[in-house]
């Protein structure tokens, strides 16, 4: 039995030499095995290895002297500085100081809480490879993903497969992502859906960057907006489609649409190179950009509404004011009757609405107008209006009174005189544009948007989960 345990003895030490940093082993009690020529140390109770400045606890452990490597059994603890991971069973290997599990893993490096079903450590790096169910923590956000690489020197993670990112205010579902914990910087990547419950909108693109630090979120590659208000009566959805769009998460919380900006709400649209959505207080503006060869353009139902900048009011999620501002004018179509058209132009002009149905208009500097008249009914004539302020009061979306003021005029015109000849009475401002975006053509620039629709109307109602 001596000359047994000598043999041993002297055949684990030429082992050692021959690896430069070996696994170094203590427990309660030791027993050394030959297995096909493999020489094994099998260790149990109070386990405790030691490599540098890697340590690891555990239960039992089965450790490869020739290959400098160890099975981990029951309540497997390996720490490095302020690095621990946790498992019930896993294995270490020294040569490349990496552990591995796959059967629940857990690390926390002093900031974040990382678990997965099955994952590695590499301790040279200090980088986690977790794959399977992988979650990662950190205050009051939490990341969930398929697999995940974190870099603890670099405060990095760079999650990839069905990734979703929470905290108390916002959602954020991409294909992939960069994160930096530090930083607070995030970079998606592909079929991104970002949601935001206290605003109640989504966010589809392809791409998104988010300084958190900055509290700025830029999106682009595509990206669409969807705000659904709901009332009593009724789901209004409000989309947007951009070249680009920008978020600012700070006191001032608005949102940027650049380029190409269409936009669609109930009965109202419009279309502009850039549109600044102001959430706290519920308003947008859009201001014409000195490269746009064509001025803002907006429609609501039948009327077509013109200005180089326009601000919208929105109240109580219902339109309540649209002001135009410079070179404005409004066009309402009278429709089944050919080329009809209530026409009017001006510096300024105010419209109120109330339940989302025009109220008054007021029109101020040098206006202009042209309003068809209708008797029971029918076709009357026109009459053609200047003065330098005009009030226009609409009972059921048609016009039942115009006042003017500064300098008045108005010229009669009866039916017989107008009658196939409506193109020649038009403000010098005229001009339709057909380029009015509706709201089936800006889904269709998102494939996925239609099957998230509904799912979204029932999670902003706390029904479900994104």
């Amino acid at each position: 039995m001596i000359k047994k345990f000598f043999v041993i003895i002297i055949f684990t030490t030429a082992i050692y030499a021959q690896n430069e940093n070996p696994i170094i082993a203590i427990g309660d009690s030791l027993v050394g095995k030959v297995i096909n020529g493999e020489s094994i140390r099998e260790l149990h109770g109070n386990v405790v290895m030691t490599q540098g400045n890697v340590r690891i606890t555990c239960d039992k452990a089965i450790q490869y002297l020739a290959k400098n490597e160890a099975e981990l059994i029951g309540k497997v603890v390996v720490t490095q500085d302020s690095i621990e991971v946790k498992s019930s069973r896993g294995r270490y290997f020294g040569n490349t100081q990496i552990a591995f599990s796959d059967a629940g893993i857990n690390l926390t490096d002093g900031h974040v809480k990382l678990k997965s079903k099955k994952g590695y450590y590499y301790f040279e790096e200090k980088r986690s490879l977790f794959f399977d169910n992988v979650s990662l923590e950190e205050g009051i956000t939490k990341l969930f993903t398929d697999k995940l690489n974190y870099y603890d020197n670099e405060d990095k993670a760079v999650a990839i497969g069905n990734v979703v990112i929470q905290d108390t205010a916002s959602t954020l579902i991409a294909d992939s992502l960069i994160y930096f914990r530090q930083t607070k910087f995030t970079d998606a990547f592909k079929n991104i859906r970002l949601y935001n419950s206290t605003n109640k909108v989504s966010v589809f693109c392809d791409r998104l960057k988010d300084d958190g630090i900055n509290k700025i979120t830029t999106i682009w590659q595509n990206p669409v907006l969807v705000r659904i208000d709901s009332t009593e009566n009724k789901i209004d959805t409000l989309i947007v489609s951009s070249v680009s769009m920008e978020a600012f998460n700070d006191s001032t919380n608005k949102l940027i649409a650049k380029d190409d900006v269409k936009i669609s709400r109930n009965l109202f649209s419009a279309v502009n190179s850039k549109t600044v959505f102001y959430q706290n207080d519920d308003s947008i503006e859009i201001i014409k950009q000195e490269e746009d060869l064509t001025p803002p353009v907006l429609w609501n139902e039948n009327t077509q509404l013109v200005g180089d900048s326009v601000f919208i009011k929105i109240k109580e999620k219902k339109l309540n004011e649209i002001q135009l501002k410079n070179n404005s004018s409004i066009i309402s179509e009278h429709k089944d009757l050919n080329y009809r058209y209530d026409q009017i132009s001006g510096k300024n002009i105010n419209i109120f609405f109330k339940d989302d149905e025009i109220k008054q208009t007021d029109v101020y500097g040098n206006v202009l107008s042209i309003y068809y008249v209708f008797d029971e009914g029918k076709p009357n004539g026109l009459i053609k209006s200047s003065s330098e302020l005009a009030k226009i009061f609409f009972i059921n979306k048609e016009v039942d009174n115009v006042k003017l003021y500064g300098k008045p005029q108005s010229d009669y015109y009866p039916e017989n005189k107008i009658e196939g000849k409506e193109k020649d009475f038009t403000i010098p401002t005229f001009k339709l544009y057909e380029n009015r975006p509706r709201k089936n053509e800006l889904i269709s620039k998102r494939e996925n948007i239609l099957q998230y629709l509904e799912k979204d109307a029932k999670y902003y109602a706390g029904k479900s989960k994104p």
